[in-house]
């Protein structure tokens, strides 16, 4: 598959270590890939120049061939984009604001604006000014789908909506993959991307860390984890100090910690643990999560 995204060496320093630099990345067609860091780290600032919105100090990026910002107006035409922070044009309701964007984007048959408000509850008849931050969110959705774009930005796109809303959107990206489309979302929520994404990249203090495809973190693949409690503090301490297993984290004061044992080897675990009075043993599925804390702890090695 072709690229459809392509970010090369892309640098802007916004000074005290705030920004983006050098960051690399490629998007295939068709694929849905997710970015993720914590707040400052250079998540908005990376959509930003894909818009064309930001002018980069060093290094490029490119949709279907063309340069993110000398081509941006064509760029955006057959693109959908849900900005970090939405900021509506005084257009009076949504329905006025939904009929300008149908105009701007050539659309004449509004069904599927319709289906798309429906599927978010929308009113649009109420002032878009007076809605809800949830409200304009779902909007900011129904604005960035309705043309049915060949690429998708979404930049928090869940932001303000509540579990069922949040449900409806992920059955919204997983129905624009398979149409074809490219979906570049950045998320917090991990559970968000792990339902979407095929591959998800790690960026902190605005530089890529790590990305990772589904294969990579998916359970049958990595060692599994087990949280252990004891009964007593002797006890505790003597499987604390003696296994052989890598142990993730641990509480003394609750008596409990997390080992990370390989596939061939969980007997092994086991037989250790008969020889213990155990509160608990719990199997401790692993996520998206789990693998983004350690990549970033690890400085991008796991």
């Amino acid at each position: 598959m072709p690229d459809m995204i392509r970010i090369d060496h892309l640098t802007k320093d916004y000074g005290q270590g705030r920004g983006i630099f050098g960051l690399d990345l490629s998007i295939k067609k068709g694929e849905v890939h997710g970015l993720v860091g914590t707040n400052g780290s250079g998540k908005t600032t990376t959509m930003r120049h894909l818009c064309g919105f930001i002018s980069p100090d060093s290094g490029s990026c490119e949709i279907n061939g063309m340069d993110c910002r000398r081509q941006s107006d064509r760029i955006m035409k057959g693109l959908g984009y849900v900005p970090g922070q939405i900021d509506f044009p005084d257009v009076g309701s949504g329905t006025n604001f939904l009929k300008l964007q149908a105009q701007y984007l050539g659309i004449k048959d509004m069904s599927y604006v319709s289906e798309l408000t429906e599927r978010f509850g929308i009113d649009t008849s109420a002032p878009l000014k007076r809605m809800s931050k949830g409200m304009k969110q779902k909007m900011a959705l129904v604005a960035a789908f309705m043309s049915k774009p060949d690429v998708l930005l979404l930049d928090e796109p869940s932001t303000g909506l509540d579990p069922v809303m949040r449900d409806e959107l992920i059955d919204l990206i997983l129905e624009q993959k398979q149409r074809g489309a490219t979906v570049f979302m950045s998320s917090h929520i991990f559970k968000e991307l792990e339902d979407t994404c095929d591959t998800v990249t790690f960026i902190h203090n605005g530089k890529l860390v790590n990305t990772v495809s589904k294969r990579n973190y998916d359970p049958e693949e990595l060692p599994k984890l087990y949280r252990l409690g004891f009964a007593g503090q002797e006890e505790y301490l003597e499987f604390k100090n003696s296994t052989a297993f890598e142990i993730d984290s641990f509480n003394d004061k609750y008596l409990h910690l997390t080992v990370s044992v390989p596939q061939d080897r969980i007997n092994e675990l086991f037989a250790q643990l008969t020889g213990y009075d155990m509160r608990y043993v719990r199997y401790v599925p692993y996520s998206l999560e789990m693998y983004y804390k350690r990549v970033i702890e690890q400085g991008g090695n796991v």
